[in-house]
C-alpha cells in the first residue's frame, strides 16, 4: 500500500474532546473526512454498524476511504457482500490481507486449525491474520473510524466515542461514531434507509442467528438466550467469559 502523506494536523486531547461532544455521527464523519481527507478511513468487516457509517459517509457527498481486513478465511457471503457494497455506493473497498508467507509458516508450525488448541493460539492466529496487517494501514491514517458500540457486550459498555491511541509513537484518533446506539436503533436506521446487510446477519425465522460475522469456523450462530459474543470461538465458552472474547484488533496497537 502506498503511504498517503498530507500536512500533519495535530491529534490532541482538544480534538478528541470536540469529537466526543458531537452528537450526530454524520456530523462527526463530515467534519473529520473534510479535515483529514484520505488520512481518515472507515475500517469495517461489514457488520451492521460499519455499514451505517458507510451509508452516512456516502450521504455527505465527500470522498471517503473504506478498508477491511481480509483474513483469507472469511465467509463466501462476506466476499460477495463487499462486491455489492462497492457497486451500491460506487466505492472501492481496500482489502488488507495478511502476509501469506507468515500465514503459511504459522500453519506449518501449528496446523491449519491451531485456534482450537488454546486461547493463546487463537489470539496468535488473529494476530497474524488481522492485527499485524492492520499496522501498515494505520501508518496511512490519522483518523480510524470503527463500528464498535457499548451495547455489544459488557466489556464494551464504557467505550468512548473518541480516544487517542498510539501507533509507532504517533497519535491516531480512533472514533466510534455509533458508540451510544442501541441494537434497535441500528436496525431501525437500516430498515428506514435500505442499508445493505450481509445475508448472514439478516434476521430469519430460525431460532439460531448470527450476531456478528468474522472468520469462517471461528464464527457460529447463537441462540436468543446466549450472550452476543457466544458465537465467536464457541469452544472457549466453557472456560472463558464470552464478554471478553476479542481478536485483539481493538486493543491499543
Amino acid at each position: 500500500m502506498t503511504k498517503l502523506i498530507h500536512p500533519q494536523i495535530p491529534i490532541n486531547e482538544d480534538l478528541c474532546y470536540e469529537v466526543r461532544l458531537l452528537e450526530e455521527p454524520q456530523e462527526i464523519l463530515f467534519r473529520l473526512f473534510k479535515q483529514f481527507k484520505d488520512r481518515a478511513a472507515i475500517v469495517t468487516s461489514g457488520q451492521l454498524s460499519g455499514m451505517i457509517l458507510i451509508h452516512l459517509a456516502h450521504e455527505n457527498k465527500l470522498p471517503f476511504r473504506v478498508c477491511t481486513i481480509d483474513t483469507l478465511r472469511l465467509f463466501p457471503e462476506t466476499y460477495e457482500f463487499f462486491d455489492r457494497v462497492e457497486a451500491r455506493y460506487n466505492i472501492c473497498v481496500e482489502r488488507i490481507k495478511p502476509d501469506q508467507e507468515k500465514v503459511a509458516r504459522m500453519m506449518a508450525q501449528h496446523g491449519e486449525y491451531l485456534f482450537f488448541d488454546s486461547k493463546e493460539k487463537q489470539e496468535y492466529c488473529c494476530n497474524v491474520r488481522k492485527v499485524k496487517p492492520m499496522k501498515p494501514l494505520l501508518d496511512t491514517l490519522d483518523i480510524w473510524f470503527a463500528g464498535l458500540r457499548r451495547d455489544q457486550s459488557e466489556y464494551r459498555q464504557h467505550l468512548p466515542k473518541a480516544e487517542i491511541i498510539v501507533h509507532n509513537r504517533r497519535r491516531i484518533l480512533k472514533v466510534n461514531p455509533l458508540a451510544d446506539w442501541s441494537t434497535s436503533r441500528v436496525w431501525k436506521f437500516i430498515r428506514e434507509n435500505d442499508v445493505p446487510v450481509n445475508p448472514l446477519l439478516k434476521p430469519n425465522r430460525h431460532e439460531h442467528y448470527y450476531e456478528s460475522v468474522g472468520c469462517i469456523i471461528c464464527t457460529t450462530p447463537i441462540r436468543p438466550d446466549e450472550p452476543r459474543r457466544a458465537g465467536r470461538w464457541r469452544w472457549q465458552n466453557a472456560v472463558s467469559s464470552d464478554d471478553k472474547k476479542e481478536c485483539g484488533l481493538h486493543f491499543a496497537i
